[in-house]
């Protein structure tokens, strides 16, 4: 796990440094992995989630659910300070609300308004962009 406190990278080089030609291409290119390829999909081990970036804290487990569409899936981020949302008008004629890790800007996934109770809302996440700590510290 990177330390949250380390400098972010300034450059697309130190980035592509940093991760994998996965993790680049989707963290910081705005890509997203093939639907149930992900490690985190069916993933329902106790801990927070992370982004791979930068290391900050972005998600519970106990927030995860299994949403069916291939993707890990949450109802919501540790807090609003985890993450920022932004209008993605990418895809013609389907409007969507990209999430990014509020660090390091980081692209995540996206947020829908399907999801369950209480918040109504699923968090559809690329696992590549996660980072999984098992040691129950957020």
């Amino acid at each position: 796990m990177t330390d949250q406190r380390d400098p972010l990278p300034r450059t697309e080089e130190k980035w592509k440094e940093r991760l994998t030609a996965e993790q680049f291409e989707v963290a910081r290119r705005k890509g997203t992995e093939p639907a149930f390829s992900g490690q985190y999909d069916c993933c329902y081990r106790s801990g927070t989630y992370r982004c791979v970036c930068c290391g900050a804290d972005l998600f519970s487990s106990e927030t995860k659910y299994d949403s069916g569409t291939g993707w890990p899936s949450f109802y919501r981020p540790l807090g609003q300070e985890s993450v920022s949302m932004a209008d993605d008008d990418s895809e013609e004629g389907r409007p969507r609300v990209e999430v990014s890790c509020r660090r390091c800007g980081a692209h995540l996934g996206h947020v829908f308004d399907d999801g369950p109770p209480p918040t109504g809302l699923r968090y559809c996440i690329n696992s590549v962009c996660l980072k999984l700590d098992e040691s129950g510290e957020a």
